[in-house]
């Protein structure tokens, strides 16, 4: 049983499964042990990204296109503006272009960003870390079976980091499903009509335990939009999130937004059914237009929520310091959930 406090819900009797030193241990483990398992099943190689881009380099994620960046002026380059990433989508393609990276060949990187604009609750925090990767394909490659066995190899390194953590801390239980399972945002709305995009999530989720929600970002049947998304990245027919049934919290939790990304095609397409054209100026969108940019898929895995996930915390701030409002402070207090 969940109550809810003021956006924050508290699991009936909870206590942590590990105190508070023990949780900055496995935090450690979990994190080294995943981004090393990712890199070897992917072929991933560890570089460095930035933390903030120029505006004018197109480069800044828009996420949904409503969320505002964290901008500053920097003295030395007089008073140019810089924004904070909000995700490296479209830097790492730039990146595996210019580092000489070939078919099957990617990288990863660490992920650091603030959104401002982050209604905040027990998932969702204005800190995000995650994983960022991204791999060259081939053209022939952009494909939806491309799609379905990246996210496989996803899983597989999900399940082995579940074993790994329980070697270290057996009180924590197996809940991984033996397999994720595929459905489009179309078939989801088809199998629950009167139901919410949030919800249908929560019900798939609950009924399968892991599940890959496919072609995110188009309008569906019903006129309505699965959930948003920037239209400059992901092709929107070969893309999608990872969700895994989080039963403390009675939800859905996404673990992964990832995708093919666009080609001159779907980029033209997709900015215009958006509306904003005008990004096809950029040098970002002149680079991939004119074909100087690979063919790629890539995505971002939260560290804090797969954190979450496996040590089985009410609360991402259990295992991410970060600032919350006073009575969701207050909240988690008396509900025997201790903030970072």
């Amino acid at each position: 049983m969940v109550e809810l406090f003021h956006s924050v819900c508290i699991p009936k009797d909870y206590r942590s499964l590990l105190g508070i030193k023990d949780t900055q241990i496995a935090i450690k483990k979990l994190k080294d042990y995943f981004e090393n398992a990712l890199a070897k099943e992917l072929g991933l190689v560890r570089v460095s990204a930035p933390l903030f881009v120029t505006p004018e380099s197109g480069l800044n994620d828009n996420l949904t296109g409503t969320e505002r960046p964290v901008s500053f002026d920097v003295k030395a380059l007089n008073g140019q503006r810089c924004e904070i990433v909000q995700s490296l989508a479209k830097w790492k393609r730039m990146a595996l272009q210019k580092y000489g990276f070939g078919p099957g060949e990617g990288l990863y990187t660490d992920m650091n960003a603030i959104r401002r604009d982050e209604n905040l609750d027990n998932l969702h925090s204005i800190y995000v870390d995650q994983w960022d990767w991204e791999k060259v394909i081939r053209r022939e490659e952009r494909t939806v079976e491309t799609l379905k066995e990246t996210v496989r190899a996803i899983y597989r390194v999900l399940q082995s980091t579940e074993a790994y953590i329980r070697q270290y801390f057996p009180e924590l239980p197996v809940e991984l499903p033996p397999e994720i399972k595929f459905i489009t945002a179309q078939e989801l709305e088809d199998r629950y009509p009167d139901a919410t995009p949030k919800a249908r999530e929560d019900l798939i989720a609950r009924e399968w335990g892991a599940v890959f929600i496919m072609k995110i970002g188009g309008t569906l049947k019903s006129g309505q939009r699965h959930d948003g998304r920037a239209p400059d990245y992901d092709d929107w027919n070969l893309n999608g999130d990872i969700i895994l049934w989080y039963d403390l919290l009675g939800k859905a939790l996404e673990i992964s937004s990832m995708g093919i990304r666009v080609d001159a095609e779907s980029l033209r397409r997709q900015v215009k059914e958006a509306g904003c054209e005008e990004r096809l100026a950029l040098t970002y969108h002149q680079d991939l237009l004119a074909g100087r940019l690979p063919y790629t898929i890539g995505g971002g895995i939260g560290q804090s929520r797969l954190c979450m996930y496996f040590l089985k915390k009410a609360h991402i701030g259990e295992v991410q310091s970060s600032v919350w409002p006073d009575h969701m402070i207050k909240a988690c207090r008396e509900g025997e959930i201790f903030l970072l």
